[in-house]
């Protein structure tokens, strides 16, 4: 299983951006996926997940920001953000569950500043 995450750069302030993770090697079908974040000296964090059960959470930072999605056709992963601050700087991750096994892609940097 190989995630690649794609659609990070540098924009300024207020604008958005469209994150895509291709995976190969399976399908995001209906399994348990999300997107996660790493700012310079902190942890990663989740930012948004969608469960096997259809269920969407995303973390508070990003409600009505951020949505996630996914193309089962394209078999891609998606995370849209609007209205992006300088707080939202990070390397983003995708994440795929597989029968309890976590995957991850390398990371897309985000950057908002004017």
């Amino acid at each position: 299983v190989q995630l690649q995450a794609s659609g990070g750069g540098l924009v300024q302030p207020g604008e958005s951006l469209t994150l895509s993770c291709a995976a190969s090697g399976t399908l995001f079908s209906s399994r348990p996926v999300g997107w996660y974040r790493q700012a310079p000296g902190k942890e990663r964090a989740l930012v948004a997940a969608m469960y096997a059960n259809r269920d969407i959470a995303y973390a508070d930072s990003v409600k009505g920001r951020f949505t996630i999605s996914r193309d089962i056709a394209k078999n891609t992963l998606y995370l849209r953000m609007n209205s992006l601050t300088p707080e939202d700087t990070a390397v983003y991750f995708c994440r795929l569950t597989v029968r309890a096994t976590d995957y991850w892609g390398p990371g897309t940097q985000v950057t908002v500043s004017s």
